[in-house]
């Protein structure tokens, strides 16, 4: 079997296992779906988290008892469905999103899902929003910080999740393996740099316990990033 044979016969198991834990663990959710398929008609990249991702997200959102949560980077909505859901009625969930375009698909996906009057997308580039919100009176702290924007800026999202949040919050990351291009010294684009620069700060943050867990599934080779502010 050749190289890429290889890879295709991994990549086609990864797919299977994915469909199956979904099929048991995920089920069909009409709103999900639909954010989903108006995303692709609206001409969006297919980069949303993977469903079992999603449920991932909404978990630790349940398990943190979170109530407030920010979201960097919204794309379609996807992942801002699973969190708002976590939420309590009267839970507030902000989510940033760079493109006008997306922002609005986004919008109508929340409103389909019935999680408007607890999602809010705003729009702009987070490194402009990110400082306004944090002079905002009783925009946070937040419970949860999910980051899934343009990676060469996650060390600078990082330090801003840690303004937002507090003792106790949890800040999660995606996309840090990057199928293995972190530890390849030849990678030199923006955003494995910028992912080998959030390591850093997260390793040298006394106020952040941290871990990886690498993922394999219908989204190729990756990770999440899992952290707890403790101070």
């Amino acid at each position: 079997m050749t190289e890429d044979a290889a890879e295709d016969h991994a990549q086609d198991r990864w797919n299977a296992v994915d469909h199956y834990i979904d099929d048991l663990l995920v089920p069909e959710d009409d709103a999900l779906t639909s954010a989903l398929s108006a995303s692709e008609a609206a001409g969006l990249p297919a980069i949303s988290v993977a469903p079992n991702q999603g449920k991932l997200l909404h978990l630790l959102a349940r398990i943190q008892g979170a109530r407030t949560a920010l979201e960097i980077g919204t794309l379609g909505g996807y992942s801002t469905i699973w969190l708002a859901r976590a939420l309590p009625a009267d839970g507030r969930l902000i989510s940033i999103e760079y493109d006008p375009a997306h922002a609005d698909v986004a919008r109508a996906n929340l409103a389909r899902a019935g999680c408007e009057k607890v999602a809010e997308v705003r729009t702009g580039a987070a490194l402009d929003l990110l400082p306004r919100l944090a002079a905002e009176p009783g925009a946070g702290p937040f419970d949860l910080v999910f980051i899934d924007a343009d990676k060469a800026n996650n060390a600078r999202y990082v330090e801003w999740a840690l303004r937002l949040t507090r003792p106790g919050s949890v800040i999660v990351v995606d996309n840090v393996v990057r199928g293995g291009r972190v530890v390849d010294a030849s990678a030199d684009d923006p955003a494995t740099n910028g992912t080998r620069e959030m390591y850093r700060l997260v390793s040298e943050e006394p106020r952040l316990d941290a871990t990886v867990v690498q993922t394999v599934g219908t989204k190729g080779w990756d990770g999440l990033l899992v952290a707890r502010v403790v101070s």
